[in-house]
C-alpha cells in the first residue's frame, strides 16, 4: 500500500481537496486498495483546542459540484513523524514545502514533491528522476482568490498526474 499525504498551509482548501479528489481517481481507476490518502496542514491555524476545523464550505461546495464527499474531514497539522508514515508527501506550493521541510527534518529519502510537478507531462519528468520542483507552479490557493474552480483545475490535473505517475513507477 503507498500512502500519500497531500499538504497546505491550514488544511481545510487544497489539501482536503487534493486528498479526496486522488481517493476518488483512484476508486475510479480501480486502485483503491493499493494506495491511501490523508492530508495536513503545516500550520495549526485551523485547530483549536486540539480539534481542527471542518473543509472550508467553499472547498466543501466545489468537491460536491464534482460528486465527491470530504464528509467528516477536520483539520490535522503534519508532525515529523509523518515522514516515517508516508511514502509521498505532497505540497500544493513552494511555501508549503519549505515549511514541510522544516517541520520533517529535512527530506533524506526525497519523498516531498510540489503537487503541480505531476500536471500535465510532468509526472514523466518525476518518473525519469529529472524533477522540476522550483520550476513547477503553486495550486492556486482560494482563500486569496476565492477561485475555487482553479484550485479544482490545479487539483485534478496534479491528482491525474500523481496516478499516472504510480501506475508507471509500480507497474500497476
Amino acid at each position: 500500500m503507498i500512502k500519500i499525504l497531500f499538504v497546505c498551509h491550514g488544511n481545510i482548501c487544497r489539501s482536503p481537496m487534493a486528498e479526496f479528489v486522488f481517493r476518488a481517481l483512484a476508486a475510479q481507476s480501480g486502485l483503491s486498495s493499493r494506495v491511501r490518502a490523508a492530508s495536513a496542514a503545516t500550520s495549526d491555524e485551523e485547530i483549536w483546542n486540539g480539534i481542527g476545523n471542518l473543509v472550508y464550505p467553499p472547498a466543501r461546495d466545489e468537491l460536491a459540484r464534482h460528486g465527491i464527499s470530504c464528509e467528516g474531514k477536520r483539520a490535522v497539522q503534519l508532525c515529523r513523524q509523518d515522514y516515517g508514515k508516508y511514502d509521498y508527501l505532497i505540497g500544493m506550493d513552494g511555501a508549503n514545502v519549505r515549511n514541510m521541510r522544516r517541520i520533517l527534518g529535512g527530506d533524506s529519502e526525497g519523498k516531498i514533491f510540489k503537487m503541480m510537478e505531476f500536471a500535465g507531462d510532468g509526472w514523466k519528468l518525476a518518473v525519469s528522476g529529472k524533477r522540476e520542483m522550483e520550476r513547477a507552479a503553486d495550486v492556486a490557493d482560494p482563500w486569496y482568490t476565492r477561485d475555487f474552480g482553479a484550485t479544482w483545475r490545479d487539483v485534478e490535473a496534479g491528482c491525474r498526474g500523481l496516478l499516472l505517475f504510480l501506475r508507471e513507477t509500480y507497474g500497476w
